[in-house]
């Protein structure tokens, strides 16, 4: 199907409304912003991991065999300011009686390597947990600039480690000029209800990356690789990207995807790069996990839910939340967990929800 092409889908029924079918959007304008059920049910709780001396990003929680929670997160010493993370980050661990209460430091789980292609940073923490260990799926790069960025894997038989980490990614970038071609990155894993093991990952192509002007460089899709078994080898799906805003035009695009299965669905949460804003979170919906419907509001921008100090010189992403991470309980969202700038320090920490259940 050429990407301009519309094609006419019904409009009864939950998944009818026009699709995004193999990235490709069909048969709809951006129009109204339409709220997410999911919308509705989160609740704030307020900020964790407040660390002086860093920036606090990517916060992704568990819940660990001896019942407390959880969270990997990537930090950076904050004197080389938000854009540390991309040349000097590291992922770390702590840990809460519960998701409300006060998280505490652990240690740096994950650091860069040198020599190895997380030489210069390790960063996008996602952490699983399957037939008994640990998954911590990350993003690490070999040269502190965002083309050598790639997802790699540590495993561990208990969440406090040891962690065994793969000396290879998971998943390269693909050929040159393909969409994918400039790097690999924002790791979702999905254990699909056939037993495989489905990797979706956020790219962009190289030429139009680096012949871009202005503030977003290049536009982020979502692509999808599959697997046997979680630690591979994963091989990507043939109709990718799997979702894919370019043709929307003004440079329309997303990141920061989150991916589930409930209630016979799957379901993937992403921050909104201009679908709607830049501000808010989006929400898809999925009957198969590769064709997905029109994006909801999944959480609109901080001041919705807590006010702050006027805006800081040096913090360009202020007012926003970003990566959204879930802690499930029992195959059901159970907390939201993203991440902002501000806080006590002027940095950046964590920032948690509560999802209310039905």
């Amino acid at each position: 199907m050429k990407r301009r092409h519309f094609i006419k889908t019904a409009t009864t029924g939950l998944l009818s409304a026009p699709l995004i079918t193999n990235g490709i959007i069909t048969n709809f304008h951006n129009g109204p912003q339409k709220e997410s059920e999911f919308v509705k049910k989160i609740k704030p709780i307020g900020r964790i991991l407040e660390e002086e001396g860093y920036y606090v990003w990517c916060n992704t929680p568990i819940y660990g065999k001896d019942g407390k929670v959880h969270v990997f997160y990537s930090r950076w010493q904050d004197e080389y300011g938000m854009s540390g993370w991309i040349s000097k980050c590291e992922i770390a661990h702590a840990v809460a009686d519960s998701p409300e209460s006060g998280f505490r430091h652990i240690e740096t789980t994950i650091k860069p390597r040198p020599g190895l292609f997380d030489a210069t940073t390790c960063h996008n923490p996602h952490i699983q947990f399957h037939d008994g260990k640990y998954y911590l799926f990350y993003m690490g790069n070999s040269n502190g600039r965002t083309n050598t960025k790639r997802i790699g894997l540590a495993i561990a038989d208990d969440v406090n480690g040891p962690w065994e980490r793969k000396d290879t990614p998971l998943l390269e970038t693909g050929e040159p000029g393909a969409w994918d071609d400039h790097c690999t990155t924002n790791p979702a894993l999905l254990k699909h209800p056939n037993g495989q093991f489905w990797l979706y990952y956020k790219s962009w192509n190289n030429k139009k990356y680096e012949e871009a002007t202005g503030g977003i460089r290049g536009n982020r899709k979502y692509g999808l690789a599959i697997a046997d078994k979680i630690e591979g080898p994963y091989k990507k799906y043939n109709g990718n990207p799997v979702i894919d805003f370019s043709y929307l035009g003004d440079n329309q695009q997303l990141e920061d995807a989150y991916v589930w299965f409930e209630n016979g669905l799957f379901k993937l949460i992403a921050r909104d790069m201009g679908f709607y804003n830049h501000e808010y979170g989006l929400l898809f919906k999925s009957k198969d996990g590769l064709n997905w419907n029109k994006p909801e509001i999944a959480y609109y921008e901080t001041d919705h839910y807590f006010k702050q100090p006027p805006k800081p010189k040096h913090l360009n992403r202020y007012g926003r939340l970003e990566r959204p991470q879930l802690l499930m309980k029992n195959g059901k969202p159970e907390y939201l967990f993203t991440t902002s700038q501000g806080g006590k320090y002027n940095t950046a920490s964590g920032y948690v929800f509560k999802i209310e259940q039905e």
